[in-house]
């Protein structure tokens, strides 16, 4: 069955009206005291978990007194850079930061549009898409708050208020079943995430191994890398890493660029070498900054500015697999400058001590660090790998929820909102 079929099955000859999504919502218009938030009901962008994945209590509290409130059945959005698609329908009341919006349907609308099918039109990547074409900033881009009140979203029948909530609701009870599948497997893959972080950071400590805590400047040395902007990329070309791919796009290591710029530029550019650890200069949160991965590619890779390349002779992958440990995050967050956008202090991590297993020993260390790196690309691929177990089973689960989506949402569009 095609989606336009289905789409004329469930609808049943009633007609849709596009509206500008300020004509039936609105940013929150209340506030609420700072003192009456915990970590249970404060919603900041950090505690906001990217790809849709809802919420997660904060570790930290607003130190401002006053924050917009939001209530059950708002769709709160973070704000800051939309591609991270952060959004989640609220199943309580509280208050958030400055950087995320809750939306709320107007008293007037709710009659015929429901929370949860709202929820539904704001997580999609359409309108996640829409954001970021809206959106203002280059480093730290943030959606246009009147943009966003411009998106247009279709709502069956709202002349017949009934008929419009039927038809709703049938598409939200359709898409929760979806949703609840894939959280149960979610649940399921962050249980053995938490248990193989924990083996990995037990297995990193080397109780039982001949093991010299040695600061990174006395293993290598960091080249910082030069800038290149959204205005560069192209197609075909010099293969890059930008800053922000490292904790959105790269996991421990990766031997491909997944962008490229402009070929004429490569002489004013700066490289990783292969066998380098690249490392993330600023972030959202304190964990994205320092974010590494290992660059294990044949030909070097070309380098953000907000990026640093460390170069050592030592295993490449076990050292991006050290500094994903609690230790060493622990240790970097101490020269972290924060602020609106959180920077690496890069003289402050070059004293930072990772293990180097038989110091004295250089064929026995390597050794010892493959041996290590083989234990921890089998639990990697098993947690991460979208080839293997969990996450491939919810890859899977997430295109037929896609399929679905699309085809519960396809609305008819008149000309003007399709142009």
């Amino acid at each position: 069955m095609s989606s336009l079929e289905f789409m004329d099955r469930l609808l049943d000859g009633v007609a849709v009206a596009w509206k500008a999504l300020g004509d039936v919502a609105e940013y929150s218009p209340t506030r609420i005291d700072a003192k009456e938030l915990d970590a249970t009901t404060f919603v900041g962008v950090d505690n906001l978990v990217a790809d849709k994945g809802g919420r997660i209590d904060a570790n930290y509290l607003p130190n401002t007194e006053r924050l917009t409130a939001y209530e059950e059945g708002d769709v709160l959005l973070g704000n800051i850079r939309p591609y991270l698609k952060k959004v989640w329908r609220a199943t309580n009341s509280g208050g958030c930061s400055g950087d995320v919006l809750a939306v709320r349907i107007q008293d007037k609308s709710k009659s015929f549009l429901d929370p949860d099918f709202l929820y539904y039109l704001l997580s999609s990547n359409e309108f996640f898409s829409y954001s970021m074409q809206n959106a203002k900033g280059a480093k730290m881009p943030r959606g246009d708050k009147s943009a966003i009140l411009n998106y247009r979203i279709p709502v069956p029948c709202p002349e017949t208020p009934e008929k419009s909530l039927e038809i709703q609701a049938e598409i939200v009870r359709i898409l929760d079943t979806f949703t609840e599948l894939t959280a149960e497997l979610t649940a399921e893959l962050t249980a053995r995430k938490k248990q193989y972080k924990h083996y990995r950071d037990q297995l990193l400590q080397f109780k039982d191994v001949d093991v010299a805590w040695t600061a990174l400047s006395e293993l290598g040395e960091f080249i910082r890398g030069k800038r290149f902007t959204k205005a560069d990329y192209a197609e075909d070309g010099v293969p890059v890493i930008h800053y922000g791919e490292i904790y959105t796009r790269y996991g421990v290591f990766t031997d491909q660029a997944f962008s490229r710029v402009r070929t004429d530029l490569a002489e004013s550019l700066r490289y990783a070498e292969p066998g380098d650890v690249v490392i993330a200069g600023v972030g959202e949160t304190v964990e994205d900054v320092g974010k590494a991965v290992a660059w294990i590619g044949s030909e070097r890779v070309a380098i953000h500015d907000d990026s640093y390349a460390f170069r050592h002779s030592m295993n490449p992958k076990f050292v991006s697999y050290v500094m994903q440990t609690t230790k060493f995050i622990d240790e970097k967050a101490k020269h972290v400058s924060r602020g609106k956008v959180n920077r690496l202090l890069i003289n402050g991590l070059e004293k930072v001590r990772i293990p180097v297993p038989y110091p004295d020993d250089r064929k026995k260390s390597l050794t010892e660090q493959a041996r290590i790196v083989a234990i921890l690309d089998k639990f990697d691929a098993l947690t991460n790998s979208l080839n293997e177990g969990l996450p491939r089973e919810i890859e899977l689960r997430q295109k037929q929820y896609e399929h679905y989506r699309n085809l519960l949402l396809n609305f008819p569009k008149p000309e003007a909102v399709a142009a």
